[in-house]
């Protein structure tokens, strides 16, 4: 995974980008009808059950908007949360709230989703030792906020991006020749460019598993699309030699009988790529 700092970078640039794009040259809609010394405040109010999660991503993106803007907070990020609660204050220049409101709601709506999924899926592992992965399949442009809303619901980030870890799947497995010289050439392109990234390999059937096993150097094979049965004797050819992953089929239905394959992580992109925002509102009062 990425660096805080650089996390903190990633986040930066999707508030700037969501703030130029939702805001342009002016809110003229404000701007038309609503003095620039007009002051107001408004609440965060929650209109579903769920985990709230984006309260300190909404803090960043009003301090974005106008530092002046206070932000009276009473649900953290992670709190369960039920209809009719208020998450916070914000008071300032109206013009300002109103300037931040979609970005701030846009946003939370959709990690609050993502949190309270993956909090689903991880009350499902309860009693496990298997932990629930994010993947890639985030939305364009707004893949740091996912994967934060992840974390905030109790799940764990898998690599941030093609850059901070080594993913072999079918496609890169077939394109190199196979397992082993994959492998092969992946350890000696780490070596000849002194970059030190784990190595996952992801395995189709049994086969592909005890080929994987040969080779030194894999931090984690990649279970992928397996059956329970299959998926048992997968876990038990691996043993100590590296970890375990399932994907593929996972849901809310199939999630706790993987775990009881022995794996150490379950991923599952449907914790950001099928999710139904949360109701929430910012209202004015």
């Amino acid at each position: 995974m990425i660096c805080e700092s650089q996390f903190k970078k990633e986040l930066e640039v999707v508030i700037a980008n969501a703030i130029r794009e939702d805001v342009g040259p002016g809110d003229y809609s404000s701007l038309a009808c609503i003095p620039d010394s007009t002051e107001g405040r408004a609440k965060l109010l929650v209109k579903e059950d769920g985990i709230i999660a984006g309260v300190a991503f909404a803090k960043m993106i009003f301090e974005y908007v106008d530092v002046d803007l206070k932000m009276e907070i009473f649900i953290e990020d992670g709190a369960l949360v039920k209809k009719g609660d208020v998450v916070f204050h914000i008071s300032g220049r109206s013009q300002s709230i109103l300037k931040a409101e979609r970005v701030v709601l846009n946003s939370m709506q959709r990690m609050s989703a993502i949190a309270s999924k993956t909090n689903q899926y991880v009350q499902s592992l309860k009693g496990t030792k298997t932990k629930i992965l994010d993947t890639r399949k985030t939305t364009p442009g707004f893949r740091a906020p996912e994967k934060w809303a992840v974390k905030i619901g109790g799940g764990e980030n898998h690599r941030f991006a093609l850059y901070d870890m080594i993913m072999l799947k079918d496609n890169h497995i077939d394109f190199a020749g196979g397992i082993t010289l994959a492998i092969a050439k992946t350890k000696a392109y780490l070596k000849n460019n002194n970059l030190d990234l784990k190595i996952i390999v992801e395995a189709r059937d049994l086969e592909e598993i005890k080929e994987i096993l040969k080779s030194e150097g894999v931090y984690r094979i990649l279970i992928d699309n397996f059956n329970y049965e299959d998926t048992r004797k997968a876990v038990a050819l691996i043993g100590n030699q590296c970890q375990t992953e399932s994907s593929g089929n996972i849901n809310e239905t199939t999630i706790r009988q993987y775990a009881a394959c022995g794996v150490n992580y379950i991923s599952s992109g449907a914790l950001t790529h099928s999710v139904a925002n949360m109701d929430l509102s910012l209202k004015a009062f």
